[in-house]
């Protein structure tokens, strides 16, 4: 999900990289689950935040529709999976009676950012701080990379690249569209990218192959 803001009314101004250090230790959150309240539906979901919680909770992604874990939203004309949270009071349904991620270990990819965001320009993105987001005031510096605590990180990076002006591309798109074709189109892009199981081996390679279909499927260069 895009935000059209200027940076320097959330950010501090600087661009960062996974191997840069970045104010974001918190004290392991210290019992607070502040950032898993009041989101709405902006925790939105790409195939590899749907392969992992499949894959760890043995289950489809139907399955996660109809357990109200996961819901479906439009972001600029494209429909997505988004985290379900339905009394935003008592947060994600994914947290525990502590207050604590039940899913931490496999938690999406934009919950591991928080309070990162990422600002895409000229085909590639960088990272920057959201200084008003994170309740806890004094953070200690982290590594990017730890912080984000994702194997092949730089792998995890290019698909995340590759994902997203995939999807920028069928949005910028969408407004020129019949509404048959966009509806075509989106559901093509929920069945080939989610609804269809992935395989429990390398998730990058099966993403490459879908994604090279489905842009000679779509006509996208």
């Amino acid at each position: 999900m895009e935000r059209h803001v200027n940076m320097k009314d959330i950010s501090d101004g600087r661009k960062y990289y996974r191997n840069d250090l970045a104010k974001l230790g918190c004290g392991d959150c210290a019992g607070c689950s502040a950032c898993c309240h009041k989101v709405g539906d902006s925790i939105v979901l790409d195939p590899w935040d749907i392969f992992m919680l499949a894959s760890h909770l043995n289950c489809s992604f139907q399955a996660l529709l109809e357990g109200n874990r996961v819901a479906l939203g439009v972001v600029d004309g494209l429909i997505l999976p988004h985290m379900q949270i339905e009394n935003e009071e008592v947060g994600c349904s994914f947290l525990n009676e502590e207050g604590r991620c039940g899913i931490h270990a496999f938690r999406p990819g934009m919950c591991r950012l928080f309070p990162l965001g990422r600002l895409y320009e000229d085909g590639g993105f960088s990272y920057f701080l959201q200084t008003e987001e994170c309740h806890v005031r004094k953070r200690s510096k982290v590594k990017i990379s730890k912080w984000l605590g994702i194997p092949d990180l730089e792998q995890y990076e290019e698909y995340i690249n590759r994902w997203h002006y995939f999807c920028k591309g069928i949005q910028e798109n969408a407004r020129d569209m019949e509404e048959d074709v966009l509806k075509n189109c989106n559901m093509y892009v929920l069945q080939d990218f989610f609804v269809a199981p992935y395989e429990n081996k390398d998730f990058y390679v099966q993403f490459e192959a879908r994604l090279a279909r489905a842009k000679a499927v779509l006509g996208m260069a």
